[in-house]
């Protein structure tokens, strides 16, 4: 192996060691995303001759980081729009008005948060629904259910393609469509659920939490008017892709009608209400060290892709021929390598290294690394984020209560695929 290979693959991974250790050091990972990133591509200008090859590299890798990037910050934009006309308020106020028990609430908290996970970001449902949670669980009973949310929003997120960052960078990179992902992801996706819904379920206890009031929202017509049309926004992707456009576009012109609407009722509204929502103000609450933290993946995968390193990774873990058995096994592992990992680098990796045109062998890893950082309390944002939320929610606990449903609902996603892969076989669209 060459100097410059064995070089950038300590620079790599001594930036994804610095990430994994993120809360222990107190190191920003976007930071060390760039500051990885930066010295790649240093590596890749010392070590190339041709600039106009380098230069020609760089173009393809912020092509697809700009694809990426813009579709993230419009999502975001949009979910910001209905956090601030209180879309989630509204879930919370007529879960209360059920009057459930807690097990019954866990039951239907976890399917709004699946279903809710594959049109919106399921990192946003799962800091909402963990705030809903809140109100309505208490000890033992929160951990649990707060434990069913992570696994629930990856698995939501797993099947769609805008559900996750990880699908939305396979359907960006061309390796199915989303009409593929959903039809083939959807049932592994669902079985992974009802086993997580059913083993967690088991352990909720007698009702654990407090009667709160129920306080009422009044929207009024334009606020309703907001909020469904924004809904409807996150459609337009699907639209966009149809017609051979990215589906970044469909978010811009989503946000165009939301913000245009706003703009207009507020000229004609005579009250103050949700309608003084300020567009700028909400992209700033967007959380933007998350999409650094992107570029600076994407653009360090790149970079090792620039190198040839991954070339020789791949002709390691995949051979050098399409063997369909040997990426099904590699999938399942990398899924595994998720739980330690974060998915994000893996998903740039793979799409590198995996040379099958074949989109249901796709829609597998899109499954095993969106739902494999499942496993482990740190193996996924969602995860990292709810720990934070709830301080007793630590990793000892979350490994007692999840680990052994995420497997086993991790294996049943896998093998409902294999049947549909081995069974079904290859589907005409």
């Amino acid at each position: 192996m060459e100097i410059s290979s064995i070089i950038g693959i300590i620079i790599f991974l001594s930036g994804y060691i610095l990430i994994a250790l993120e809360h222990k050091i107190k190191l920003n990972k976007s930071a060390t995303a760039l500051f990885t990133a930066g010295f790649l591509w240093l590596l890749v200008g010392l070590t190339q001759k041709s600039k106009v090859k380098i230069h020609h590299q760089l173009e393809v890798a912020g092509a697809e980081v700009f694809n990426i990037l813009i579709f993230l910050l419009t999502a975001m934009t949009l979910v910001e729009v209905l956090i601030h006309y209180n879309f989630f308020d509204l879930i919370r106020i007529k879960l209360l008005d059920l009057k459930l028990d807690d097990k019954k609430q866990f039951i239907i908290i976890g399917i709004l948060t699946f279903f809710l996970s594959s049109l919106l970001d399921n990192l946003t449902i799962s800091i909402v629904m963990t705030q809903i949670a809140r109100r309505f669980f208490k000890k033992e009973n929160l951990l649990k259910v707060a434990s069913g949310i992570i696994i629930l929003a990856n698995a939501g997120g797993a099947w769609s393609p805008i559900g996750d960052v990880t699908t939305i960078m396979l359907w960006l990179a061309d390796k199915f469509t989303a009409f593929e992902v959903i039809s083939m992801g959807i049932l592994p996706s669902i079985v992974l659920g009802i086993t997580v819904l059913i083993m967690l379920g088991k352990k909720i206890e007698k009702n654990t939490g407090d009667n709160y009031e129920n306080n009422k929202i009044q929207l009024t017509r334009g606020e309703k008017l907001v909020i469904t049309v924004t809904l409807t926004g996150f459609l337009l992707p699907l639209v966009m892709n149809y017609f051979g456009l990215q589906p970044y576009i469909g978010l811009l012109l989503a946000l165009g009608v939301v913000w245009t609407l706003i703009e207009l009722l507020q000229i004609r509204s005579r009250v103050k209400t949700h309608l003084e929502a300020d567009i700028d103000k909400l992209v700033k609450k967007v959380d933007l060290g998350s999409l650094k933290f992107f570029v600076g993946i994407l653009l360090a995968v790149s970079a090792l892709n620039s190198l040839g390193i991954l070339k020789k990774f791949s002709l390691f873990l995949f051979g050098e021929k399409e063997e369909v058995l040997r990426i099904i096994i590699s999938n399942i592992f990398l899924g595994l390598f998720s739980a330690i990992f974060d998915n994000v680098p893996l998903t740039a990796i793979a799409i590198d290294m995996i040379k099958t045109t074949d989109p249901r062998l796709w829609v597998l890893l899109a499954i095993t690394v969106g739902t494999g950082g499942s496993l482990l309390l740190i193996g996924s944002v969602a995860g990292v984020v709810v720990m934070g939320m709830i301080k007793e929610l630590t990793f000892d606990k979350y490994f007692k209560i999840a680990f052994l449903p995420a497997l086993i609902g991790y294996l049943a996603a896998i093998i409902t695929w294999g049947l549909q892969f081995f069974l079904i076989g290859k589907p005409s669209f």
